[in-house]
């Protein structure tokens, strides 16, 4: 908001408006965008559609604001202003000195780190899960797990994800392959007294989970399957020993060309 810069005039506001922002409370996920990128429409292809008040927000987010609003509409251009520069953050940082800034940030864990104690720590990126606004919001991504976190402060959290696309983390690794970590093998084993859990336990926990997950996703499509255990009388289950009519279609046709090969001879 406006009042959040502490500004006395109009003219010290547009001043210093990208300054501002980026240094506001719970925007440090975003990088100072270079005026030259702003200032060419090429970047800023097909934003005035998406944009309301698209060119007073592209004159305040570039320093040319000179409009006397009354503090509603000054209130919408602002927000316009804030979601334009996010729209163009997402394409700034995948560019060359983007990535340089971000990754700057990055080696400084701006970001945070990794809540995963296998992971030591390590550094996160900020990422979206979608391209398009109003869908989702930022997640943090590890790139020693390859996992996905929420921010940890609701500021963040409350960022759309779009300002920072579905790709930059992954071109940041391909244009700096040498920072991309290298995965561990490494994972929390249970014991008992220092004794490990016997790992036929742990399979059975699984295919139960499994089973029981199956009997969830059978229920929404209104489909009932028992399983041999669980069926209340031996009619219910499936005989295995009795074969299924595919299969005994199957043998005759196995055995009346085992026949005619007979006869052939």
């Amino acid at each position: 908001m406006m009042e959040d810069f502490n500004s006395e005039t109009d003219s010290d506001y547009t001043s210093y408006w990208r300054d501002w922002f980026v240094s506001s409370r719970g925007n440090e996920y975003f990088c100072e965008i270079d005026e030259d990128y702003l200032t060419d429409r090429f970047n800023l292809t097909g934003l005035n559609t998406e944009v309301p008040y698209y060119q007073y927000a592209l004159d305040l987010v570039t320093d040319v604001f000179d409009l006397d609003a009354d503090d509603d509409l000054r209130e919408q251009i602002e927000k316009s202003a804030r979601h334009l520069y996010g729209l163009v953050h997402a394409r700034y940082i995948v560019t060359t000195r983007g990535l340089a800034k971000m990754l700057d940030k990055y080696k400084k864990c701006d970001f945070g780190k990794c809540p995963r104690v296998v992971c030591e720590g390590h550094p996160l990126l900020p990422m979206g899960q979608f391209d398009l606004p109003n869908m989702s919001t930022v997640k943090l991504y590890c790139p020693k797990c390859e996992d996905i976190y929420n921010p940890k402060s609701s500021r963040h959290a409350s960022i759309d994800g779009a300002y920072f696309g579905t790709s930059f983390h992954s071109i940041l690794f391909q244009v700096y392959p040498a920072l991309n970590p290298e995965k561990s093998m490494r994972r929390y084993e249970p014991k008992i007294y220092g004794f490990k859990v016997h790992a036929a336990a742990a399979l059975a926990r699984w295919q139960d989970g499994w089973r029981e997950d199956l009997h969830w996703r059978l229920a929404e499509f209104d489909m009932t399957h028992k399983f041999i255990e669980e069926s209340e009388s031996e009619e219910d289950g499936f005989d295995y020993a009795e074969e299924p009519e595919g299969a005994k279609v199957d043998k005759v046709v196995a055995e009346t060309a085992s026949g005619r090969m007979d006869l052939g001879k």
